[in-house]
């Protein structure tokens, strides 16, 4: 029967000790993705993530209540889901360091606009069925350090 080890070598179920050992020593001198150094997506994502605290805490001095955070479906992904009086807010979260290549609101393409409508019709089939409440798109654009939001709501309506 045949197999793959965690290194990638095809192994044999009769592989014997012998051969174990010699391609453990042929798989340390080539170096693995777990030895490569690590990218920027963890900051990245540290830095996303404290840029949508910071919008969710704005919102909620406006007087918007969270609702979920972070709602993903295998097509798509909306960064907070609130609610502001009786309606349903979905809220994307878009940050640029500085705006020479336009706001973050720009940044949300056509394709992007599809994906969220897909998974807010997601979200309301799953939580609310046949009778969804009110609802809207809202963006909270950020740009600069330190962080300054324009809230644009209503955006897809």
């Amino acid at each position: 029967m045949w197999f793959r080890r965690k290194d990638n070598t095809p192994q044999d179920s009769a592989h014997t000790a012998e051969n174990a050992s010699a391609a453990q020593s042929n798989a340390t001198e080539s170096p693995t993705a777990a030895d490569k150094p690590a990218t920027r997506k963890p900051a990245t994502r540290t830095k996303g993530a404290e840029i949508e605290q910071a919008a969710e805490h704005f919102l909620k001095r406006q007087g918007l209540k969270t609702v979920t955070r972070n709602y993903a479906i295998r097509g798509g992904e909306i960064d907070l889901i609130m609610r502001h009086g009786k309606v349903l807010v979905f809220v994307e979260v878009r940050y640029r360091a500085s705006q020479s290549h336009g706001s973050g609101a720009e940044s949300i393409t056509h394709h992007k606009q599809q994906r969220l409508l897909k998974t807010a019709q997601h979200y309301l089939q799953q939580h609310y069925g046949a009778t969804p409440p009110d609802c809207r798109f809202d963006v909270m654009s950020g740009s600069g350090q330190p962080v300054q939001f324009e809230w644009l709501q209503n955006v897809f309506g």
